[in-house]
């Protein structure tokens, strides 16, 4: 069974990360950072945040770090828009999916060119 509540709580989380972001963090570390997703375990203590960031892998390892360190900053600013008991904790971790997405479409694109070639070779 799905919960409302945490439903509510990581679209909040998720709107108030992406805010703060788009602000900006005095952090060099922090690349163009993208929130897409949040997941906000059922007893609403922990936040999992996945982010994609436009770079290499040395990219994603700084902007990981750099959101790490600036995690007490971004539950100051979560508990000025949460009214809860207790904040979740923050985990950020980096979302391979767009990655695995990409690499899925680079290979239906290689066999679509392999298809058509077999195509004119048969005309």
């Amino acid at each position: 069974m799905k919960h409302k509540r945490c439903d509510k709580v990581a679209e909040t989380v998720h709107e108030t990360i992406s805010v703060i972001l788009s602000r900006g963090l005095n952090d060099p570390r922090i690349g163009f950072v993208t929130i897409t997703a949040v997941e906000v375990t059922p007893d609403l203590h922990l936040a999992r945040v996945f982010f994609t960031v436009i770079g290499d892998d040395a990219a994603k390892k700084s902007s990981e770090a750099g959101l790490n360190s600036a995690k007490s900053y971004i539950r100051r600013e979560l508990g000025k828009v949460l009214t809860m008991r207790y904040l979740p904790d923050i985990i950020f971790s980096y979302d391979h999916s767009q990655d695995y997405g990409s690499r899925i479409d680079s290979l239906l694109r290689e066999i679509d060119k392999e298809h058509d070639g077999d195509d004119t070779e048969h005309r």
